[in-house]
């Protein structure tokens, strides 16, 4: 008897599908929480760092792994005298009640709560809907196109 007769063998496709809202959803709740972090780094004075990998050619011209540290931009400035918190997806600001794309607060120990709504919200597919819409792909119309589908 030879070794792989002692196996069990068949035949099977993985299945590599994901639910793209919630993997859209979780996405924006890691973005959220990493903010959190930002506003308590923000408080401080501070800026949030993030170790990164990166590769770079050192003295001798061999290729190897270097740490460094980068700062992580926040979703909330200081404007008209207040602070505005927006919700991102991405590099896209999120409309999160449909039109508008920014919260207005007085000062800077209001944006905590105001992040943690938006994590509440993120969590419980409230913000789902203004996701897909902002995550959705725009066709790109090259320069003089409209004009000629008018024209045609």
């Amino acid at each position: 008897m030879t070794a792989l007769a002692k196996l069990n063998f068949k035949s099977v496709t993985r299945s590599t599908t994901r639910d793209p809202i919630s993997a859209r959803r979780e996405k924006l709740v890691a973005g959220l929480k990493e903010q959190q972090l930002v506003y308590a780094a923000a408080l401080k004075g501070e800026d949030h760092r993030v170790e990164r990998h990166k590769w770079m050619n050192n003295e001798v011209g061999e290729r190897v792994i270097v740490k460094t540290n980068r700062r992580v931009r926040p979703w909330f400035f200081e404007q008209d005298g207040g602070w505005y918190v927006q919700c991102r997806y991405g590099a896209r600001v999120i409309a999160a009640d449909g039109t508008n794309n920014a919260v207005f607060v007085k000062t800077l120990k209001d944006v905590g709560p105001v992040l943690d709504v938006f994590l509440a919200a993120a969590q419980a597919g409230e913000l789902d809907t203004a996701i897909a819409k902002t995550a959705g792909r725009k066709p790109r119309i090259k320069p003089g196109a409209a004009r000629a589908a008018q024209d045609g």
